[in-house]
């Protein structure tokens, strides 16, 4: 965050306010809470945020509108729409009509490119913290064998492409798998690092690991205002490093949303 912090005091000296902006379809709890949160962190930095609301009741036109607002907003210089969005409304065809420059998701289908072709533009932001941690806690994976269990387009499919570009934090030998993978647990205890990326508490169980592996709880779900982890938390008398029950994939995930958004005020400079 020091970093985000100092280039947003760099874009303000020359007038330039870097704007999030955040759209939320329907009245999901957690989703509602984790733009809150987003918001919070935003105005930490000196980041401005800008937030539309979409009833689950309202027309289907209605997050089209708000995708084209924020797309015309000069003011606001990286959006999201936070997934999912309520029953009625497509997701993928609201992503697609993002300016892909305002992307701060990195997951419109030109960014997700960009990615597949390692060329410069918004990482996803899940992905980009499961890197960074990676980096931060000089934990090498170079060469070494990861394990992503999940093949969702936020999380499992553009971090197994992030981990075998050619960059610190990265540069692995990535095999994707899912929960209807039959023998799935013998794929896992040959992994050196196991990422959950699916959404089902506590799925990655001790038996699960090899001795010594890396493991990483990426996907969450919610039990009333419980928050539970893919992984359980017995797996870390087995591990050798484990994320962090708090302090996290979560805050890693708020840390390149903001990074994709100065990026972006950035490159309206430029």
């Amino acid at each position: 965050m020091d970093d985000v912090r100092a280039r947003v005091d760099a874009l303000r000296a020359i007038g330039i306010t870097p704007g999030l902006g955040t759209i939320l379809v329907g009245d999901d709890g957690a989703s509602a809470g984790y733009v809150r949160k987003k918001h919070e962190t935003c105005e930490s930095v000196g980041l401005v945020s800008s937030h539309i609301q979409v009833q689950a009741g309202d027309p289907p036109a209605a997050l089209d509108e708000a995708v084209a607002a924020f797309n015309e907003d000069s003011s606001i210089h990286a959006y999201i729409i936070q997934h999912p969005v309520a029953d009625g409304f497509d997701f993928n065809a609201a992503l697609s009509a993002m300016d892909p420059g305002k992307d701060a998701d990195g997951l419109h289908p030109t960014n997700l490119g960009r990615l597949v072709l390692q060329e410069d533009g918004p990482v996803p932001c899940t992905p980009a913290g499961i890197q960074a941690m990676f980096v931060h806690y000089d934990i090498d994976i170079s060469g070494r064998h990861v394990v992503v269990i999940g093949r969702g387009p936020t999380l499992g499919r553009p971090l197994a492409l992030l981990l075998t570009t050619k960059a610190p934090g990265a540069n692995a030998a990535v095999t994707v798998v899912h929960s209807a993978v039959p023998d799935l647990a013998d794929l896992t205890r040959e992994a050196d690092i196991v990422v959950a990326a699916l959404g089902v508490p506590s799925f990655v169980k001790p038996e699960m690991v090899k001795p010594g592996a890396v493991v990483v709880s990426g996907g969450i779900s919610w039990e009333g205002r419980r928050l539970l982890a893919d992984v359980d938390e017995s797996v870390g008398e087995v591990a050798s490093w484990i994320t962090p029950r708090l302090g996290g994939v979560g805050p890693t995930t708020v840390a390149m949303l903001l990074r994709n958004t100065v990026e972006a005020a950035e490159r309206s400079v430029s």
